[in-house]
């Protein structure tokens, strides 16, 4: 973490209070300390896509423009610098131990109280991991699931952008419209995508992103 004087944070939530109820609790653990805020992934990355140097980012699970894991492995390949702490409603044993598998610095319940807020970004801050103190990692992980995150992280910031693309069911070209890229690029990364994921269509990539969250990336894309 950088001098306290130019710590700069970014919580990305689309619930406007409980936005204001983080940057609450991050100005009373830190004296002085620059935060922006995000109300939908699109708003973030244009945010680190103007300034990067951020000292760490909040992100809530559920939001628009991601759904399930696609924004914090997006985030972990692009600006891999960056901490990511998830601040989430949804605070499962699958959902924390995978959220830390994909490279977040830390796991914060919503349902915790101001003083337990305070405390676990006291220890991210200092360079720590934070998960409840409930929460027993040690238990046995799916061995499926885990064959399929190790799958997941190895796709580039593109095709990740690309894959959340497809589990909302968008064509090729338009994909390749909002991305600015050409059809034939997205059709590359599409294979590519299918390869990596050990999968033959991309109904079949949506669907094994889906199990690893739970079913909260969408599965309403047809098979193109």
């Amino acid at each position: 973490m950088n001098d306290v004087a130019s710590t700069h944070l970014v919580i990305a939530d689309d619930h406007p209070m409980f936005r204001d109820a983080l940057r609450q609790a991050v100005a009373s653990v830190v004296a002085s300390v620059r935060i922006d805020e995000a109300g939908s992934f699109e708003e973030l990355t244009a945010l680190l896509g103007n300034d990067s140097e951020v000292d760490m980012v909040l992100l809530d699970l559920s939001m628009p423009g991601i759904s399930g894991f696609s924004g914090l492995i997006y985030l972990r390949a692009q600006y891999p610098a960056i901490p990511v702490v998830i601040v989430s409603a949804s605070d499962d044993l699958a959902t924390i131990r995978s959220s830390l598998e994909f490279g977040a610095s830390g796991f914060i319940p919503k349902r915790f109280g101001v003083e337990t807020l305070r405390a676990a970004l006291v220890k991210v801050m200092a360079g720590d991991v934070w998960i409840p103190p409930d929460v027993d990692l040690a238990a046995a992980a799916d061995p499926e699931m885990t064959r399929l995150r190790d799958r997941l992280v190895t796709l580039t910031p593109q095709q990740v952008r690309v894959l959340m693309m497809l589990s909302e069911g968008l064509l090729n070209k338009q994909i390749a419209y909002e991305l600015g890229v050409s059809e034939a690029t997205i059709k590359a990364h599409v294979s590519a995508i299918l390869q990596k994921l050990g999968v033959e269509s991309r109904t079949q990539a949506v669907i094994a992103a889906a199990k690893i969250s739970g079913g909260q990336w969408r599965q309403d894309v047809t098979s193109r």
